[in-house]
This record gives C-alpha cells, structure tokens and sequence, in this order.
C-alpha cells in the first residue's frame, strides 16, 4: 500500500522511473508520449544533460542560502537574464517556488503598493470567470474556476469577474473580431465602474488561458484596451504567464505578442522545465520603487525564495530558451501542430474548435458542431480521454467544465519545444485514436 496522499484517492497511478526527451516510461517498461509537458511544464523535454549538470555544479558550490540574510549568484544572475527579456519597464524580479506562489505574490505587492502610495481604499481584485490563477486561497479566490472555487468560498477572499475574451462562445453572429475585442475589454471598465475606481488595486489575467479553458488566446486589440482601461483609473494591470509563458506560445512572454505592458508578471512551469520547482513574479520599476521609498520591506516571504539549485536550473532553461532558439522552435513546430491538428480534427464531427498559440493548443468538443452544444458532463468525457490516452502511450491534459465550470470539454496539448514532426504526427495520430475510443 503507497503511503503518498495522492491527488485521486480512487486512481492508481504507473509509477515513472525514467525520462528520455520527449518520452516517460514506466515501471513495467511502457513509454508514453509527453504531450502536454505534465501541465505545460516540461518544455525542454526529460533528461537534459546542460540542465542537469548546471544543477550538479551548483550543488557542489552551494545548496541553500536564505534570503533573509544573503543572496546568490544563481538568483542575481537569472533575475538579469529574465529582465533582458521582459516586456518594457519590468525591472525587478522576485524568485519563489511555483506558479501560485507567484500570484500570491503578486497579489499581495499589488495591494501593499496601493498603501505605500497613500490609496488604502483600494482593496478589490477583478479577474475573468473561467480563469486559473493557482491553488492556493488568494489565488484560487482570484480566480474564476468556479468548480475549484466553490468547497473553499466561505474561507476565501473573492475577487470580481467579468466574461472571458472566447471568441467561439461568445462573439455574435456579425460582430467583427475588433467590436467584439472591444466589447468584452469594456466590460472591465463597467466592473471598475460599479465597485467605484477608487476602490479596485487590479485586474489579473491569463494572456492565453491555458487549464481551465483550453489554450484560449484574446481577441486582437482586447488587451490593448485593457491596458488603456487600467491606466484611466489607476488599476494594475497583472498578466498570469505561468502556463501560458516562457516560450509556451511562440515567443519568451506571451504578452509580446499583445504588444502590452503589464505591471506585474507571473512565471512558473517552463522557467525550471520540470528539473526543478521555481516561479518568479516581476514587477516594473515603479512598483518597486514605492516600496523602497517607503517602507523598504515587501511584507511577504517563503523560505525557500531563490533557492540555489533551482535558479541554476533556470538559468540553464532560460538560456537553451533564448540562446539556444527554443522558443523559436516553439514558435516554428507550433505551426506544425497546429497544421497537423487542421488536418487531422479540422472535419471532425466532435470538434468544434481548434486554438492556441506556439506549442500551446486545444480541442474544443461539441456534441453537436453546428450548434455548438456541449456533451452531458455526467458523461465525464475528459476523464475517458485521459484514460484511453495512457492506454494508448500518450500523456495530454483534458478537462471538462470548459464553458462555465461544469459544461463543455477540451484537450490541451503542450508538448516539449524539442519535438520533432514525426513526434508530433505520433502524438496527433494518439491522440486521435484516444478520442475515437473515447466516443465510442
């Protein structure tokens, strides 16, 4: 009997012994195709030799160092690296363990930044329903998922939630791509508007959104709107990049490709690749100023914060990423999977949609594709996938409850940046099979 808490008491899991590129293999000797990087984490691949022996050198120098009282090279020298290649104004990097601690972080600056410049009023949070933001309370009550939300609601502090840019639910029949990004971006100001401007700190969102909805970009010029909202009114504007980042969608931030500032950024997943646990939060100069000309002290703080080996980690990522052209290679085999899925899904009687960006995409799946109706949920559709996918040698990343929190299905796929064509044929013909045993 495994004495591990696992996530699913009622599972019983294969046990993984071995990682080769894009492959994991079993106990028992099966392989499996790595089709969504775990959850959008393993961009490099498994067994990266450059990444392995940065984090043995620095073993042997240095393991641990709290950052109470001192700081490290591995820390400085990735907080340099992610800076020279952040969107305009971030200028200071803040180093935790993973993806929500870094919206915890976010959210906690966000608000002792408004107390540092004398607006104490400011006290609520505005994100988008159907987003994902982390696990833990702060993040989770953020956050839009209302299925993960809901057993924790009475203990949490809830943020507001306007409509997600999801163009294929929710632009109208005859509205063009440009009123449509316009009409949902406006909607935050109606929301900044009706819990009164001078009461709101942020708003927080996924640049693409990635679990909960399944690789759903925003509709061009929705963030640039967003970008003008906040600036009228004062509000901060946060952008989650913990799955959707790092060269996930074909460039090193995500939000390059919106051609939008943010005030604050999140990363996790693809900036250790899996070989080590580690998320940053970034924040403009500005931000960083306020505290340092007033109090001087984050009021925030976990123990393992720029943790030596997992900086060295990163920086070995980091630079494979941008010097060594993966995320262009994202960018590059994106095109090829995206082609494959067309080709493949594109006719698909269960397929409604086909998006994403990069090495980031999904399947959306319908019932009924004209209509657009969703499959009963009581069908668990998501979960048969995943099931038929390991069986089949490929690990993907289904969920249902795309739509609201309890209706709709999809398939994310984030497949290691090292992918060759022939693997990603593998992973769509799997995948493709999956889903025929699925339906049946």
């Amino acid at each position: 009997m495994s004495h591990v808490f696992s996530r699913n008491s009622k599972t019983s899991l294969p046990v993984a012994v071995r990682g080769e590129g894009v492959y994991l293999f079993d106990s028992k000797g099966k392989s499996y195709l790595d089709g969504s990087g775990g959850a959008a984490v393993s961009c490099l691949g498994h067994g990266d030799g450059d990444v392995i022996a940065a984090m043995s050198a620095q073993m042997n120098k240095l393991e641990f160092a709290h950052t109470g009282f001192l700081t490290s090279e591995p820390a400085e020298s990735l907080a340099t690296r992610l800076v020279s290649h952040a969107p305009e104004g971030i200028e200071k990097v803040y180093i935790v363990s993973g993806g929500s601690e870094a919206v915890e972080a976010a959210l906690k600056l966000a608000r002792q930044y408004m107390l540092e410049i004398g607006q104490p009023e400011r006290k609520h949070f505005i994100s988008r329903r159907q987003s994902y933001h982390g696990n833990t309370l702060g993040a989770l009550g953020t956050g839009g998922n209302m299925w993960r939300r809901e057993p924790f609601d009475p203990v949490m502090v809830s943020a507001s939630h306007i409509a997600p840019c999801y163009a294929y639910r929710l632009q109208e029949d005859g509205e063009t791509g440009d009123e449509y990004a316009l009409r949902a971006a406006n909607e935050l100001e109606d929301e900044i508007l009706r819990l009164g401007p001078e009461t709101v700190i942020a708003f927080i969102a996924e640049p693409v959104v990635g679990a909960t909805a399944g690789a759903v970009a925003a509709a061009r010029g929705y963030f640039k709107r967003i970008r003008e909202i906040c600036d009228a009114y004062g509000v901060l504007l946060i952008l989650d990049e913990v799955m959707c980042g790092m060269g996930r969608t074909g460039t090193f931030f995500a939000c390059e490709q919106e051609n939008v500032r943010p005030d604050i950024v999140t990363i996790a997943k693809g900036l250790g690749g899996g070989y080590q646990p580690i998320g940053a939060m970034l924040c403009s100069g500005a931000i960083h100023d306020a505290i340092e000309r007033g109090s001087g002290f984050f009021q925030h703080g976990h123990t393992y914060l720029g943790h030596p080996i997992a900086c060295a980690a990163a920086n070995a990522v980091v630079q494979k990423l941008t010097q060594g052209g993966l995320v262009d290679r994202s960018a590059r085999m994106g095109h090829y999977l995206e082609s494959a899925l067309d080709a493949q899904f594109g006719q698909h009687s269960h397929v409604g949609d086909i998006r994403g960006r990069g090495m980031f995409r999904a399947l959306e799946l319908v019932k009924d594709k004209e209509t657009k109706t969703p499959f009963d949920p009581e069908l668990r559709l998501a979960k048969s996938i995943k099931a038929k996918a390991m069986d089949n040698g490929l690990i993907c990343y289904p969920n249902g409850g795309t739509i609201d929190g309890r209706n709709g299905d999809h398939v994310l796929l984030a497949p290691p940046y090292i992918c060759t064509e022939g693997q990603i044929d593998e992973l769509v013909g799997k995948l493709a099979k999956s889903l025929e045993d699925a339906l049946q």
